[in-house]
């Protein structure tokens, strides 16, 4: 209806202009904005973790104090799930893996007792978020959370986040609504966003419940949680990319000296295979690059994206091939010849192909930057590009 009648902008087309329309709907249905987490009260706050079992509640758990740590707070973790053996000694291991106090839970404490005990232990050691990772079930019961209606009772959190499985669509709706009814929840944290749910479940659920969502999971690794902002996923859902959240990696991972060095080697065709491998290892810590090459505009839901299989071991394999260089070789290419590539080949498990195949890629860069520096991107032929 809203494009009905509607002035079309003079630098938009009709088509765009409808597609703008349609990414402003789908962004106030989601919450128009990003909603922090409500760390307001004394210290330490508390923050409770609820949701069934597999919907990787414990993970995010692990991933929210990686994210407040970084913010500058200083997480607790508590494992209240006594119901589940695995749950206690895997929120252990997630602390020790990213050095964050863990509370001592044993399997024969009772879940509220834990909570309390744990408010104190975190006051000793000076840290002021707890994070509570309650019990899940395989479904919902009267049990599950008459728990957690004690646990909110007496700890009096500042936020209750429910972690649902986006993969499980409606389910994850029918979730969050009972999960709100009965708890009334601060906020939702979306799991498996890196599938193909494309935020369905983020419309249903802000639609149902009313609450926003918070955080969403989109990898494995415990830096794979993102705030969750609706004009970036509505952007996401019509193919337009999300350009700011591959900024907001980039800045995160990036040492802007380090740039600004690596910045004036290029310019001076200065660029080492040691510079070479110190840029693989900055990719490959803002993740999968079929993942980062999807929030580029135009490139993630394009033809030829979807039919390309990016291998990230090749990063891998790039490293070991540069590792197993001398110091010399990382400096002076040149005199890399046949028998130096059949040890460096050998050192790093692959092929002496593979290692021709690196030499003639850093090459072809070498010489597309010699080109830029002397007439801009114009110069650069098409087959001057090392991919």
């Amino acid at each position: 209806e809203r494009a009905l009648g509607q002035e079309v902008m003079s630098s938009l087309t009709p088509g765009q202009q409808v597609i703008k329309i349609v990414n402003d709907e789908l962004t106030q249905l989601m919450g128009s904005n990003h909603e922090e987490l409500n760390l307001s009260g004394s210290k330490p706050v508390s923050i409770m973790l609820v949701g069934l079992q597999g919907s990787g509640k414990t993970t995010t758990c692990g991933k929210i104090a990686v994210f407040l740590r970084e913010k500058g707070q200083k997480p607790y973790l508590v494992p209240a799930d006594v119901y589940r053996p695995a749950a206690i000694d895997q929120l252990k291991k997630l602390g020790g893996q990213i050095n964050i106090p863990v509370f001592p839970s044993t399997l024969d404490m009772n879940p509220v007792k834990i909570c309390q005990d744990a408010r104190a232990a975190a006051q000793k050691e000076g840290c002021d978020t707890l994070l509570l990772d309650t019990a899940g079930r395989l479904h919902i019961d009267e049990e599950l959370m008459g728990e957690l209606v004690s646990i909110k009772e007496i700890l009096k959190p500042s936020d209750i986040l429910l972690v649902a499985d986006a993969m499980t669509g409606q389910d994850a709706v029918n979730i969050a609504k009972s999960f709100n009814s009965a708890l009334g929840i601060g906020g939702v944290v979306l799991t498996k966003m890196d599938g193909d749910a494309r935020g369905g479940a983020a419309l249903s659920i802000k639609a149902i419940t009313n609450r926003p969502i918070k955080f969403i999971g989109v990898g494995e690794k415990l830096i794979d949680l993102e705030p969750f902002h609706p004009e970036r996923m509505s952007s996401s859902i019509l193919g337009m990319g999300d350009v700011l959240t591959l900024i907001e990696k980039t800045q995160s991972m990036v040492d802007e000296k380090k740039a600004a060095e690596l910045e004036k080697k290029l310019r001076k065709s200065q660029f080492t295979l040691e510079d070479f491998r110190d840029q693989m290892i900055q990719i490959r810590k803002m993740g999968s690059i079929s993942d980062l090459l999807k929030m580029i505009p135009g490139v993630g839901n394009s033809k030829q994206m979807k039919n390309l299989k990016v291998d990230d071991r090749e990063l891998v394999r790039v490293e070991a091939m540069i590792n197993s260089m001398t110091t010399q070789e990382r400096h002076k290419h040149t005199i890399i010849n046949g028998s130096r590539r059949k040890r460096i080949a050998k050192g790093s498990g692959t092929r002496v192909q593979d290692v021709n195949r690196l030499l003639k890629n850093y090459t072809q860069v070498m010489k597309m930057m010699k080109k830029f520096n002397k007439g801009g991107m114009q110069s650069i032929g098409r087959g001057m590009l090392p991919f």
